[in-house]
């Protein structure tokens, strides 16, 4: 469902490892309510034309020329609704083969990609549609156009039993990753019970893996000669493009493709139902309660009012679920409600974690005490135009970005799929600016009290594993004939030759950084860009999860967490509602070496925002009412990383990698432990505060809509007379340590666990910073840095043990980390170990080779793809914010790019040599029941047995 390429050398060069991302816009990823809501007034419009190809193909362009990019976006109107009985899975599967490779380009979908450094490249599968899109220079928008039309219309013939085994494979491999998390198993239930057997959305977008091992190669040609014709798609083309040349490229690339049967498209369907529920057991850390009812379509303006009812709800910190059940009787460590928009019915979802001890049925009845007297009384005007405003600020922040997920060419594509008007999101504007307290009364009636929920109660137990149904003979799909109306254009396009890739690409363009120092001595750095309304500030301080004291652990991102938990005169609920009302976006944490807090502003909203923010740095309350509930809601967080198979080895690896003495020996997540965690006090807390956040050695980056002569002086306001009391502790020692003098496995059970996870690591010098580190990110990216690199062609493309394997070096001021990753299914457990060792062997000693093609690769996608990566602040943000923290030069882009420009194979042989396949630390997280005895039986090295704290297991 998912198939990012990768996260770019670039950015985990100048970004991994800051711990505390900055601010920006939380875009849904496949939901079309997320791409089709949008807010009020002084919202960002995204002008648009478009036109219709002979074909039936509709294309949609909207002209941005702030990068030189291009965001190519195709969404085909079929989805898991449209299977029938017997074919579940067969949209989600389709979509992974159609990234392997067509007619006229036989291998890997992104190797012509990875040659022009495209970006935001990505291909998901809902209940509705499926979709593909990709950002790449304007320069290879012919490629991409190439691309895309050569998959539309010649794809069958790539098509043979051999890719249909490995991508059925790598289907069943994301599906038990899914199942394997904790509350793995809700999206079966609640899609089974919420809507009726015989409704579209009774089943999953994953499908059963009955149906999918019965699937045939000619059912899934099929399936594919009824849905995937350019009359059954929309293509958006968003960025440094204008609607002359669309019309020309479209024509040229997909005119020729014959258009397929139009298909029906199921009618709204909201089913009727009573109340309903169920209690399972789970290996989970905590209890939780789902509510799910189904409501209005997606389509439907009762969709947005009931998004404005689920904010006042239980959708934002200041909501009334939040206020009754958080902060007044402290029974949930935290309780969420979303609408999640579909096509013929959306679901309103209540998702509440419960404290250890609390009965169910308690919140149970509180949540229906809050929903009924919201309804009778509807919301305050305060509560209206406070989720108003949020919800404004969301949208205006979502479409700063042309592509990706919940950008400007998602929006269009989905009003132009759901409604067939690319402008609907204006219908959703106008539907929140004259939503009154009566409309949020009457969907709140309809919807919620005049039909039934289903509820799951998920105890803390054993798993029981899910039953699927027989697969049953699909019956034979008869097509109808295609409609005269549609007509093929003839194109010189002499596919026989292949795709064309470019050879000139748009260079990187960043914004002058710009320079002052504030009245209380911290350094500022500016970046102006003014594409959108809004202000991103990042306070970046010492400290970090490396100064925790050990027996302190956990105190530095617990305490820059509580810095927005009240502040000055207002409460924690307060303030929350305050920072929604105003638009503004706040937070704060550490990371290994350092911490930031940081906040998003509107620009009309931009003093009272900053007087807010001054008095989350400089007053913060502590109270110790909400210290005692984050310290509590913070040791469920702990039980829940070690009880999800990723965390969990995360947080155990970085202990046996430098030991428990040194200061990055500890759980890379900046919890601590229970032991430490749940001691600390508010003193301990405001202590690290008047430590380490102080003015004195800070920078504050700013990027956005502003300059300096403006923003200086609304700093110095707020600002200026702030100063940190006492001394400054020094930074934390971290001393270099040896590798182990052989490899060593560690296995933390996982009981009932339907996949393994494989965790390796390895400790690495140069540290962050250091001019020789880009040479070794390089050997990296040769290894699991991408989609196309060696241990994933191995793992997943191969083998399809695996949905995804990967290598990483996370960035630090000290030694660096080097992890293996690779979740693969529990039966290959020992296997896959034994491969990604062979390749890390095969690397480090070059028995097999780096070849100049990899290094072309590698060189193409990390210095071509540089527009892309910096279209939006948020990148801007992190360049600049990796560079202070590291020590970096401002022009170290630049230098990082003239290495990559000339480095050889040779060169990144040698840095290979650092990764050493007999010195390895291995953690694997699965049932032991079924990998013990496979994995000790390779003789990698002693094995020893822990506990998801580390501990020798008893």
């Amino acid at each position: 469902m998912n198939h990012a390429p990768r996260l770019s050398g670039l950015a985990l060069a100048v970004i991994a490892g800051l711990g505390v991302a900055t601010l920006a816009p939380s875009v849904a990823d496949a939901a079309p309510k997320a791409a089709t809501k949008a807010v009020a007034k002084s919202s960002v419009e995204i002008p648009y034309e478009q036109f219709t190809l002979p074909n039936g193909l509709r294309v949609v362009v909207h002209t941005d020329r702030k990068a030189p990019i291009v965001a190519v976006n195709v969404w085909y109107h079929v989805g898991s609704k449209d299977e029938p009985a017997g074919r579940s899975g067969f949209a989600h599967l389709f979509e992974h083969l159609m990234f392997n490779g067509s007619e006229n380009n036989k291998g890997e979908y992104f190797e012509p990609f990875e040659q022009v450094g495209a970006t935001d490249m990505n291909g998901t599968t809902n209940s509705d549609r499926t979709n593909y899109f990709q950002n790449v220079p304007t320069t290879a928008l012919d490629m991409a156009l190439w691309m895309e039309s050569d998959r539309m219309g010649h794809l069958l013939g790539a098509i043979d039993q051999k890719t249909l085994d490995e991508q059925r494979g790598v289907v069943q491999n994301e599906k038990r990753q899914g199942e394997n998390q904790p509350y793995g198993q809700l999206r079966y239930l609640l899609s089974e019970n919420v809507y009726p057997k015989g409704h579209p959305y009774h089943h999953t977008t994953i499908g059963s893996m009955n149906d999918l091992n019965a699937a045939s190669l000619d059912d899934v040609k099929n399936w594919f000669r009824s849905w995937y014709g350019p009359n059954n798609a929309v293509l958006v083309l968003a960025g440094d493009i204008d609607v002359a040349r669309a019309k020309q490229l479209t024509m040229k690339y997909f005119g020729d493709i014959p258009a397929t049967p139009t298909l029906k498209q199921p009618a709204v369907n909201v089913p009727k139902r009573g109340n309903t529920r169920q209690v399972i057991e789970d290996n989970v850390p905590q209890v939780r309660i789902f509510r799910a009812w189904p409501v209005a379509a997606v389509t439907s303006r009762d969709s947005d009012r009931l998004d404005l009812l689920s904010s006042v709800l239980g959708g934002s910190k200041s909501s009334r679920l939040d206020k009754r059940l958080v902060h007044e009787e402290k029974l949930v460590d935290s309780i969420g409600t979303s609408v999640q928009g579909a096509q013929l019915s959306s679901i309103f979802m209540i998702n509440a974690a419960l404290k250890e001890g609390v009965d169910p049925a308690r919140v149970e009845k509180i949540i229906d005490e809050e929903l009924s007297r919201l309804i009778k009384e509807g919301p305050t005007a305060e509560e209206l135009e406070r989720a108003r405003g949020s919800a404004r600020a969301g949208f205006v922040r979502g479409v700063e970005r042309i592509g990706g997920f919940g950008g400007k060419a998602d929006v269009l594509a989905a009003c132009a799929i759901y409604e067939n008007n690319p402008g609907c999101y204006k219908d959703s504007i106008k539907a929140y600016d004259t939503a009154t307290k009566a409309d949020l009364q009457s969907v709140g009636r309809k919807y919620l009290q005049g039909n039934g929920s289903h509820t799951i109660v998920v105890n803390k137990g054993k798993r029981t594993p899910l039953l699927e149904e027989p697969a049953v003979a699909a019956k034979p799909i008869t097509l109808p004939p295609v409609s005269a109306q549609y007509k093929v254009t003839p194109s010189d396009v002499d596919r026989s030759k292949g795709v064309t890739v470019p050879t000139e690409f748009p260079q990187l363009t960043l914004p002058k950084l710009e320079r002052a120092t504030l009245a209380n001595g911290t350094n500022v750095i500016l970046a102006q860009r003014h594409e959108i309304p809004v202000i991103n500030f990042n306070w970046m301080f010492n400290g970090g999860f490396a100064s925790d004291p050990k027996d302190k652990l956990g105190v530095a991102n617990m305490a820059l967490g509580l810095l927005d938990e009240g502040a000055g005169n207002l409460d924690s609920l307060a303030f929350a509602s305050k920072a929604e009302a105003l638009g503004a976006v706040m937070g704060a944490g550490a990371s290994l070496d350092g911490s930031a807090a940081s906040m998003s502003a509107m620009k009309d909203q931009l003093d009272p925002s900053l007087a807010l923010f001054a008095d989350m740095l400089q007053r913060p309350r502590f109270d110790q009412k909400e210290v005692d509930r984050v310290q509590a809601t913070w040791l469920s967080n702990i039980r829940s990383e070690k009880a999800s198979p990723g965390s969990a080895a995360s947080r155990v690896l970085p202990v046996l990698l430098f030991g428990k003495d040194n200061a990055y020996g500890i759980p890379f997540s900046g919890t601590g432990y229970e032991s430490t965690a749940g001691k600390l006090t508010r003193a301990d807390l405001l202590q690290y505060v008047a430590n380490y956040v102080r003015p004195e050695g800070s920078t504050l980056v700013v990027v956005g809509d502003t300059t300096l002569a403006e923003i200086v002086p609304k700093l110095n306001k707020h600002f200026g007379s702030w100063k940190g009391t006492g001394t400054a502790p020094q930074a934390a020692n971290t001393v270099a340590v040896e590798r182990p003098v052989s490899t060593k496995v560690y296995l933390i059970d996982q009981p009932g666990a339907v996949q393994a996870n494989i965790f390796g690591g390895q400790l690495q010098v140069p540290p962050s910073g250091d001019e020789k580190e880009v040479l070794l990110d390089m050997a990296n990216e040769v290894i699991g840095g991408s989609f196309t690199s060696r241990l994933n062609m191995n793992l997943r493309e191969d083998k399809h043990w695996s949905y995804g394997a990967r290598t990483g070096l996370r960035s630090a001021l000290g030694q660096r980390p080097w992890v293996v990753s690779a979740p693969v299914q529990i039966d290959k457990t020992a296997e896959a170990l034994v491969e990604a060792n062979k390749e890390v062997q095969a690397l480090a000693s070059a028995e097999k080779a780096v070849t100049q093609a990899e290094v072309d690769k590698i060189r193409a996608n990390e210095l071509r793809s540089l527009p892309g990566q910096f279209e939006v602040a948020n990148a801007v943000s992190g360049m600049i914010m990796g560079n202070v923290r590291y020590g970096r030069p401002d022009d170290y882009i630049a230098r990082r790019s003239a290495v990559i420009a000339s480095m050889q194979p040779a060169q990144i042989e040698a840095a290979a040599k650092a990764f050493d396949p007999n010195r390895m630390v291995w953690v694997v997280v699965g049932d032991l029941s079924k990998i013990e005895k496979p994995v000790r039986d390779l003789n990698l090295g002693p094995v020893e047995i822990l506990d998801a704290d580390g501990n020798p297991s008893k």
